[in-house]
């Protein structure tokens, strides 16, 4: 995961806290939390490098709309993350 922007690792939480999130989905929970828009043209580049990384899946709900999920190795990449940060954060 170090090889990652900061708003790619946000993109790859945010797909593992929601259940098949869509492209809208994740643009939303962004969003919020950056409290500006997110650009099509930001966003969907980022999930794809995600998806070309072997961090997410990308699934097709119907012919308009794609669903991501994360794959084991992104699961992973989490968890590596989440442990080492915990051991400058929790003390």
């Amino acid at each position: 995961m170090y090889d990652l922007t900061g708003f790619q690792r946000d993109l790859l939480y945010v797909i593992a806290g929601l259940d098949e999130p869509h492209g809208l989905a994740i643009k939303d929970e962004l969003e919020d939390y950056y409290e500006k828009e997110i650009h099509h043209g930001r966003l969907y580049p980022n999930l794809d490098t995600l998806v070309e990384k072997g961090l997410v899946e990308k699934g097709q709900r119907d012919r308009r709309t794609n669903y991501y999920t994360l794959t084991r190795r992104g699961q992973r990449e989490i968890d590596a993350r989440t442990e080492w940060e915990t051991q400058y954060i929790e003390h």
